[in-house]
């Protein structure tokens, strides 16, 4: 009997929702990829002195090059006035902005964005950061390298 719903569509759609909950699961489809990060002052380069930390959950859908986060911070010095992808950079290596972090940058935040070939295969070979700035810091308060996951 058919009701409308697969049980991989459901397995997927339910994959999706526990990683941007931040369940650390791994997509069941092997069109998507699971990423994650933790964000501090520690990881910025040159390193930064506080007291922020920071949480990104993503998926990245390689059949229609759809990528989606979850982004949370606290503790941070200043106000955060800006957000971006960065990349490609390996891990303490700085890199231009890839992506903005689109709308009022608040914890906790979720966005998405379509990607290039370029950005994708970029992500997908671990050379993208994600980075808050704000007021106290500029250039970066809190980063982390955005690690695929599956």
């Amino acid at each position: 009997m058919n009701h409308g719903l697969s049980a991989r569509g459901v397995l997927s759609t339910t994959a999706v929702a526990l990683v941007l909950a931040g369940c650390a699961v791994v997509p069941p489809d092997a069109h998507m990829a699971a990423f994650s990060t933790q964000m501090t002052g520690t990881n910025q380069v040159p390193s930064v002195k506080t007291a922020g930390t920071g949480r990104l959950v993503a998926v990245y859908d390689r059949n229609t090059s759809l990528f989606r986060w979850k982004l949370s911070f606290s503790g941070l010095k200043g106000a955060p006035t800006a957000g971006h992808f960065h990349g490609p950079a390996a891990i303490g290596a700085n890199a231009p902005a890839a992506l903005p972090v689109a709308g009022p940058i608040k914890s906790p935040m979720e966005g998405r964005a379509t990607l290039t070939q370029a950005q994708a295969a970029d992500l997908l070979a671990g050379k993208w950061y994600v980075s808050i700035d704000t007021t106290a810091h500029p250039r970066g308060e809190i980063r982390g390298q955005i690690i695929l996951r599956e």
